[in-house]
């Protein structure tokens, strides 16, 4: 959607820049910008935010134009509002800040720092106008970036420019891309990553939407493709050329690094970042350090071009935004933890000061000289009898809040005055909305419509010209954004991370240790070949013997999982009983669950339900209104719901994603659908915040819609709560939001349509009773922010339908996360920070006893912070209304306990501070982690201890398993890890979570899995497990794939392949991302399709280590037996174990001959070929 947008409103509204002309003091402003205005040096003027970006666009027709604003929220939607006015979208620029202060041991994010080197390097070269760079006409940077000097000469380094059939030796690249502060890896998900294998050559350029794969033939570039890195398949033509913009404004050249070296042990705390810095490895926080490594830093004022215009836009506001950022700065550099963290500060060798902020004066100073000239953007007023002074008319709009009538009157009083209306929104939907509603004031046919990012308008009398935004009217705007990269999906417990000494279960032989990757020679003298094998150790099967080792074939690898469960299980003995018996009981168990979920699924079939009409212009309206970029889970999501819905068996999905990653949108979505049909809704919340919250949402997206929505919880009174109940019975209540009060069997509904539930695992027991009988005949959506893993979701589909959301919206970064010690500095620090940019702070005291004396001491620290306290046991009236405080923006700091864990959404609150981290779940932290990032600012989360008290093996367990898994929808990873800490209890029930710890949890959701398919189908047969060994050269070779990680992923997907299909999608897929497979590799798909072969005619194993071929579990009638023994002479049958031997032809001995790994593949195929005979001619 977005995407396309996008392009099609840059410069929407240039043409209008001819009727500002006619007002008399803008075209003076431009016809005397060239004289300076009678010479004065700097020209204040009174203008509104909204015609600012028109001002700069027409000043930027004559030379480069630079706008600095207040902050980098400002920033954005100044380039959005330029986008619109301005007609080359190429030549604007934003000269991002950094997120992280010049003395912190964090680094910026990638895409910043490859955005501003890419900024800096045009600067620099203007006349370069090589695809990606060229000529700045607008530059928009925040007052951070002004003040925040810089490495000298970051303009001159020049990108690595890949470009199709020109020469660049893949080593030459590789050292490029490590001086530019790439990082290697295996596989290439997140910007600023890079990966060889052979002549193949993957980079994620930070500045690109998309990672590329860079195919090389000898020392050319033979092709460049984008690629996905949820699937790292490649897509598209391919391109002709991609510039790779360094990641760090530090180049590691040698004299970075000698100098780094000759500091280690010089600077306290620092020794291991010098070290990495020497070797020439990027380390997190090195920017920290560049005072240490650089002969100086300078001013960003000295790249911006002599000849340059500056707009200074609310002077006002940008020197108290420099001045506080100044503040804060230099209390991170004295804060005793950052000098413990960093080692800046006491007893280093050199000053640290001169990375500070630069002082406001002296920058705008240095900006005012040469031939610049420096406006003064105010919305103060002016006297323009001075020269140096002017009053532009235009002035800004009234707000009308989305008060359709006082909109409808504004609009109209400015058409009767004969003045050209121009109506602007980013989102199709919000555009046909807003012109519905002047539509009824008759004036249609004298506005104009136009789709256009423009964040504030403006009415100018003289000019005859009023532009009202979208903001103007609503009072709010969209941010649409183009599609991102999608993360990888997480597809099975990944086999991929295990590592030598971890545990896993074998399916038939049971739990072992993992011993590694070995290759092994197989086969006679005639005819040998080699494999790689997983080597599994067993405990001993005599006591004092040494321990058993087991050889899986790495092609085999179905037959393996990693055991998760809590404690460190006993191995099993190869061959012993003890095994079996353990899987026979759960086997037992798990056939009960199956037919427990198959009753209710059933039940579900048999009854009729509503069938929902499809989708209405209305619905398409709502959808289009929505302000973001949908992710790719999302409408895939959405899909589902709906096709679900318009079917007449009721509803059961299940909709689970990651913390914000927009499960309320499907949710909100789902709802209006039904409402369409004149039924009723009920969304069901766990907690009285979130009922709150959620009732807002909807609101704020039916509006402008005949929707109905109410709330019902302990926060209304009973009267409200008697309307909403009679609202219900009547159908006059539309949408209904509340906790599990709306169970209680008195309220009635005159037509229930739909039931979504929000965290259905946090009901009691009573609840998901009610629920259950409820489920039968409603449609029914419920929305978890539990991760569940892939093969839990094989388990229950078909049973209860499942969509995951596991790509992070647009916007959302992941969360900077520091654990460490508690220091009052650190939290005066954090908190200062967040209140610095506008923002708000959660602080978790999970203690009622002592959180007021808590919220006391954060209001010590930080005398000017707004602190406010909220915990469970608070009034009901109490705790909405400082809730309520916060929403509003009213308390900056929240000192609270987990009652915000679950769905409270406050976007401006970007700090998370947790006060005894190692007293939390893992779960726990996760979830409180996710309150924090929902909007666009960077988010940082504090879990800090105390150092004088014990600490649990599993509390630090936790905490190193939180800073390490900061990913965004790093939940899986979050809850995998839970169970490995706390055993599966929690997720599956006690009584369940004894088989788990027994078989493993892979292995017994695998089990349940199967159960539930054969209740469901009866006739179907188990799939078998085929073990094939025959002396061919079947392996992937290392110098093919030399990661073992990257290695054992493609053995696992070539075992679990289960038909030709399949086969063939991994073969393209491994070419693609590792060029032309070996003969080794080809074999291997040939094994693989012989074990298909085999599995269809219930063979479970092909062995050929011997003179004889030995085939068993094989019920061969007399017939096929006769015709086998007449085609492959000396073959025995035996029934008895149902195993047939067939003379090997290849093994060396009478009447043998040596053949090669093809021939013996042709010669098993053609075998099995015959042995097939008999369920087609032989029947």
């Amino acid at each position: 959607m977005a995407g396309e947008q996008v392009q099609s409103l840059d410069g929407a509204l240039h043409p209008f820049l001819q009727d500002l002309l006619k007002d008399s003091s803008f075209a003076r402003l431009l016809d005397d910008q060239q004289s300076q205005l009678s010479g004065a040096e700097t020209l204040t003027v009174q203008a509104a935010s909204g015609i600012r970006p028109a001002l700069a666009s027409a000043c930027a027709q004559e030379g480069t134009t630079i706008l600095i604003v207040p902050s980098e929220r400002d920033a954005e939607e100044m380039v959005s509002s330029l986008r619109s006015w301005y007609p080359a979208a190429e030549d604007i620029a934003l000269l991002r800040a950094w997120e992280t202060l010049p003395h912190e041991r964090l680094s910026p994010r990638a895409d910043t720092v490859a955005s501003r080197m890419a900024v800096f390097h045009r600067l620099a070269h203007p006349n370069e106008g090589d695809g990606f760079f060229g000529p700045i006409r607008l530059l928009v940077m925040p007052v951070r970036s002004l003040i925040q000097p810089v490495v000298p000469g970051l303009g001159d380094i020049k990108p690595l420019i890949f470009r199709q059939d020109s020469d660049l030796p893949l080593s030459a690249a590789v050292e490029q891309l490590q001086r530019a502060s790439y990082t290697r890896v295996d596989l290439v998900m997140e910007r600023g990553e890079y990966a060889v294998r052979g002549g193949i050559l993957d980079v994620f350029v930070p500045t690109a939407a998309h990672p590329v794969r860079i195919e090389y033939f000898g020392d050319t570039v033979d092709s460049i493709k984008s690629f996905h890195a949820s699937d790292q398949r490649t897509y598209g033509d391919g391109l002709k050329q991609i510039w790779a913009t360094p990641c760090r404004e530090m180049e590691l050249n040698d004299q970075i690094r000698t100098r780094a070296a000759a500091l280690v042990g010089k600077i306290p705390n620092a020794d291991d970042m010098l070290e990495s810095i020497a070797q020439g490895i990027p380390v997190e926080g090195m920017e920290s350090l560049l005072p240490a490594l650089v002969d100086e830093l300078v001013p960003v004022e000295s790249t911006i071009p002599e000849d340059a215009r500056v707009l200074l836009c609310d002077p006002e506001l940008l020197r108290r935004s420099a001045e506080d950022l100044a503040k804060t700065a230099n209390e991170f550099l004295a804060a005793s933890w950052h000098v413990a963290a960093s080692g800046h500060g006491a007893g280093a060798p050199i000053s640290f000061e001169q990375a500070s902020f630069i002082n406001y004066d002296e920058a705008i100073r240095a900006l005012s000289t040469g031939k610049r000239q420096v406006w003064k953007l105010t919305d103060f007023s002016v006297d323009p009898d001075r020269d140096d002074q002017v009053r532009l008319s235009a002035q800004a709009p009234e707000e009308f809040r989305g008060n359709e009538d006082r909109a409808k009157s504004g609009i109209e009083g400015l058409v009767t005055t004969g003045i050209q209306v121009v109506i602007t929104a980013a989102a199709k939907g919000t555009l046909s909305r807003l012109k519905r509603v002047v539509e009824a004031s008759g004036f249609l046919a004298s506005i104009k419509f136009i789709q256009s990012l423009a964040v504030d308008g403006f009415i100018d009398e003289e000019a005859d010209f009023a532009l009202l935004t979208e903001r103007d009217l609503t009072g709010h705007s969209s941010v649409v954004t183009g599609p991102k990269s999608a993360k990888r999906r997480h597809k099975a417990i990944d086999l991929t991370e295990l590592k030598v000494g971890d545990y896993v279960v074998h399916e038939q032989h049971g739990i072992g240790r993992f011993l590694g990757m070995r290759q092994r020679t197989v086969g006679s003298k005639a005819s040998k070949g080699s494999r790689e094998y997983l080597v599994i150790e067993y405990a001993p099967s005599k006591r004092n013997a040494p321990a058993d080792k087991l050889f899986v074939p790495a092609d085999q690898l179905d037959q393996v999982s990693k055991y998760i469960g809590s404690e460190a299980p006993k191995l099993n003995k190869l061959g012993g009983s003890d095994w079996a018996e353990t899987k026979a009981r759960a086997k037992k168990h798990v056939r009960e669950i199956a037919q427990d979920l198959v009753k209710l699924y059933s039940a579900r079939q048999r009854t009729r339900g509503f069938a929902f009409s499809p989708d209405t212009p209305w619905q398409k309206e709502l959808e289009d209104a929505f302000p973001y970029q949908e992710t790719p889970d999302q409408l895939t999501a959405i899909d589902e719901v709906k096709r679900d819905m318009e079917r007449p068996v009721p509803m059961d999905r299940l909709i689970c994603g990651d913390v914000g990653f927009g499960k309320t949108e499907v949710a909100i979505r789902a709802a209006f659908k039904a409402v369409q049909d004149a039924k009723q809704v009920v969304v069901l919340v766990p907690t009285t915040l979130l009922v709150q919250q959620h009732y807002q949402t909807f609101v704020e997206r039916f509006e402008g819609f005949p929707v109905r929505v109410a709330q019902m919880s302990r926060f209304q009174s009973s009267k409200e709560n008697q309307e909403t109940i009679e609202g219900l019975s009547e159908g006059t209540v539309d949408v209904v939001i509340g906790t599990h009060k709306l169970l209680n069997p008195k309220i009635k509904f005159k037509d229930l349509g739909l039931m979504i539930i929000d965290e259905e695992q946090r009901f009691g027991v009573e609840d998901k009773e009610t629920l259950k009988a409820i489920r039968t005949n409603v449609d029914v959506l419920s929305l978890s922010a539990t991760p569940i893993p892939r093969t839990l979701e094989m388990a229950v589909t078909g049973i209860r339908e499942m969509s995951t959301l596991a790509t992070p919206p647009e916007d959302r970064l992941p969360v900077l996360t520091y654990v460490g010690v508690y220091e009052d500095a650190q939290v005066t620090a954090a908190i200062r920070r967040e209140l610095l940019r506008g923002g708000q702070v959660f602080y978790i005291h999970n203690r009622v006893a002592d959180i007021s004396k808590i919220a006391a001491q954060v209001h010590e620290l930080v005398p000017e912070a707004r602190v406010g306290v909220a915990h469970g046991k608070m009034g009901e009236k109490q705790l909405d209304a400082i809730i309520q405080s916060f929403w509003h923006r009213d308390v900056d700091v929240l000192v609270c306990t987990t009652i915000v864990e679950t769905g409270l959404d406050i976007p401006n609150a970007n700090t998370l501070i947790v006060d005894r981290a190692d007293y939390f779940g893992l779960s726990q932290l996760h979830q409180l982690r996710g309150r924090v990032g929902r909007g666009r600012e960077r988010a940082y989360a504090y879990f800090l201890y105390d150092p004088s008290k014990p600490m649990t093996q599993t509390a630090h367990d936790r905490l190193a398993t939180i800073a390490q898994h900061t990913a965004l929808g790093s939940g899986y990873d979050v809850a995998m890890k839970d169970l490995e800490l706390r055993g599966t209890g929690n997720l599956l029930g006690s009584q369940q979570s004894g088989h788990v710890e027994g078989v493993g949890f892979d292995l017994y959701v695998r089990m349940v899995s199967q159960a539930v398919e054969e209740y469901k189908e009866p006739e179907r047969k188990e799939s078998i497990a085929v073990s094939i060994d025959l002396p061919v050269e079947a392996s992937i070779p290392v110098a093919y794939i030399d990661s073992d990680k990257l290695r054992l992923e493609a053995y696992r997907k070539l075992a679990s392949a289960q038909d030709e299909q399949d086969l063939q999608d991994l073969y393209d897929e491994l070419s693609d991302r590792y060029g032309t497979p070996p003969p080794e590799f080809e074999t291997l798909f040939g094994v693989a399709r012989l074990r298909s072969k085999a599995r269809k005619l219930g063979i479970s194993e092909i062995n050929g280590q011997s003179s004889q071929v030995r085939i068993s579990k094989l019920d061969m009638l007399d017939s096929l037996q006769m015709r086998i023994s007449r085609i492959y002479k000396g073959s025995r049958y035996r029934p008895v174990t149902q195993t047939l031997q067939v003379p090997a032809p290849f093994s060396g001995g009478l009447g043998s001959h040596p053949m090669n790994s093809t021939q013996i593949l042709a010669w098993a195929d053609q075998l099995l070929d015959d042995l097939a005979w008999n369920s087609t001619q032989g029947k």
